[in-house]
């Protein structure tokens, strides 16, 4: 009688060619400039059809060829050092004085909060009714008690920056891994060298999280301030064109500043790639 043999061999493993691969939609495979170039052109196109077809007042929404003039106009006088140059200089100011005024309260606010059980548990829940609030409503304050110069600017665009990095920085001594933590002890390192030398580099990123946040933070803080408690930046010319219903100035004007706050965020993160550079790869694939 013929008995059955049983194979004592292990199942073949599937070759590469049987793995189950995702396949990227259509969508997906477009490349980046062309996929932003159809959106640009998807959103001109709608804007320009909506004007052309009479569906929302002139007043209200400008052509995009009027708001391409006045970005011309704008450009030039910005080139050839007119009061519009001035009043960029005056916002950039206030945007560097408030970010380094931010940086300084939230970094010591955050170590304060991370290292300590008295910040985490005293400072931290005022902290956090603080950003609660709408910190717009503070702009008469600040006005009132530092006047209509570039201070009171300078404090709501800090006042705005602030919890962000607070709230990195604790975040990022917390990350610190346990057994670092051990070693450190085990080796007698004293609390301040735990924290510069393990502590602060682990928690970089986490840092530079809050650093990006506060620098987009920080440039509505300034313009805000310039809107409602007047002084001579870009705000104010932005506030005297919607008064006049220009608003083809309003919308080159914004445009204009969004460049300044894209290149102060793109500071923070060249400088994140120069710092934590261990993570370079990683930060660079998060920005592309």
């Amino acid at each position: 009688m013929r008995q059955a043999s049983v194979s004592t061999n292990p199942a073949p493993m599937p070759s590469e060619e049987t793995i189950w691969v995702e396949r990227e939609s259509l969508l997906d495979r477009i490349p980046r400039s062309v996929s932003m170039a159809f959106v640009f052109v998807l959103f001109v196109g709608s804007w320009q059809l909506s004007t052309s077809l009479g569906l929302v007042s002139p007043i209200i929404l400008p052509t995009p060829l009027e708001v391409f003039n006045d970005l011309i106009f704008v450009g030039k006088n910005l080139l050839t050092g007119d009061y519009m140059l001035g009043a960029m200089w005056i916002t950039i100011k206030e945007v560097i004085y408030g970010f380094a005024l931010a940086i300084f309260i939230g970094f010591s606010l955050g170590v304060l909060v991370g290292e300590t059980a008295f910040g985490e548990r005293a400072v931290m829940p005022y902290l956090v009714a603080l950003d609660t609030m709408p910190k717009v409503a503070f702009a008469p304050l600040f006005v009132a008690w530092l006047g209509f110069g570039i201070e009171s600017k300078v404090a709501l665009a800090a006042f705005i920056a602030t919890f962000p990095i607070v709230v990195g920085t604790a975040a990022g001594l917390h990350a610190a891994d346990e057994n670092a933590r051990m070693l450190f002890k085990t080796m007698g390192a004293s609390r301040l060298q735990t924290l510069i030398k393990m502590k602060l580099p682990m928690g970089l990123p986490q840092i530079f999280t809050g650093l990006k946040i506060g620098a987009v933070g920080v440039m509505a803080g300034a313009i805000t301030g310039e809107f409602l408690g007047g002084g001579k930046g870009i705000g104010e010319l932005i506030r005297v064109a919607a008064s006049q219903l220009h608003t083809p100035r309003v919308f080159s004007l914004i445009l204009y500043i969004s460049l300044l706050g894209l290149a102060l965020y793109a500071l923070v993160t060249w400088t994140q790639r120069r710092t934590v550079f261990w993570q370079k790869d990683s930060v660079g694939a998060r920005d592309e």
